[in-house]
């Protein structure tokens, strides 16, 4: 699995929150976030700080029981002017509660897989900052950005997740709607790697390579269908940031249709 060691996460909690805050305060509080279309910019400056702020106090308290998980959130503050000295704070808050000490404590991990509970918050929070910078990006009209490690890692955090015991638990019919015969999906990353996805009877599986594209380790020939394009393009496809058809640096070799079927079926707009 692609990851990032735990001190570049937490940089990059911090300075995708910033970008984040300055993307929010230039598109302003009523702005409309053109990917998730249910959300104002209000709405997820708020989302972005309650969450950092709620995940922080469960590794603080390191909570082990799920009914245990916190109830209460921070509150946003009233004068926008305020929000990014509020999302500084959380996102300050939650890279501290990260700390080396707390990486092996006993904390909920709420994907159910190998990852302690810190590790697996640590991921979810640089996904929290970077994907939802990408939405208040969208809403200020200013280009998403994101490094190759730190998309790299994230694309591997994102098929952790749809792999995971708890995928299939809360969201049954897109774990069921990925099952398949044995087809395979590349999503090769021009600047990061490549990750292999096999549907199987039993459910999807993925492994991580390390071909670029050009190259005979890709084995762009040995999958149904391969995505290619810069990690970052790769991340906003996965997570329904940007088109499939026509996302600049994008191209796609073999079954289009069971790419996008993939799409249809485990990206989710407002999370």
């Amino acid at each position: 699995m692609t990851e990032l060691n735990p001190e570049r996460a937490r940089q990059a909690i911090l300075e995708h929150t910033r970008r984040l805050a300055e993307s929010a305060a230039a598109a302003g509080p009523g702005a409309a976030v053109p990917t998730a279309p249910e959300w104002t910019v209000t709405e997820l400056v708020e989302h972005v700080g309650q969450t950092q702020n709620w995940v922080a106090e469960i590794i603080e308290r390191r909570i082990t029981d799920p009914t245990q998980l916190p109830t209460e959130y921070a509150a946003l503050p009233t004068d926008p002017r305020d929000w990014q000295a509020w999302l500084s704070e959380s996102a300050q808050r939650v890279a501290s509660a990260c700390s080396d000490d707390a990486l092996d404590a006993p904390v909920f991990n709420a994907a159910g897989d190998e990852r302690s509970g810190t590790e697996f918050w640590l991921s979810s929070s640089v996904n929290e900052a970077v994907v939802h910078g990408f939405d208040a990006a969208g809403a200020a009209g200013r280009p998403a950005e994101v490094e190759p490690d730190v998309a790299a890692a994230l694309i591997s955090n994102h098929l952790a997740m749809l792999t995971s015991p708890t995928w299939e638990m809360l969201r049954p019919e897109s774990a069921h709607a990925v099952r398949g015969t044995g087809q395979t999906l590349q999503w090769l990353a021009t600047d990061a790697g490549t990750w292999l996805v096999e549907r199987r009877p039993d459910g999807a599986a993925w492994r991580t390579g390390t071909g670029q594209a050009g190259t005979e380790q890709a084995g762009a020939d040995q999958a149904d269908v391969t995505v290619s394009g810069p990690a970052g393009s790769l991340l906003q496809v996965l997570t329904r940031r940007l088109p499939l058809d026509g996302a600049a640096g994008i191209q796609v070799e073999g079954d289009v249709d069971l790419a996008k079927h993939w799409l249809d079926n485990t990206a989710h707009i407002a999370d």
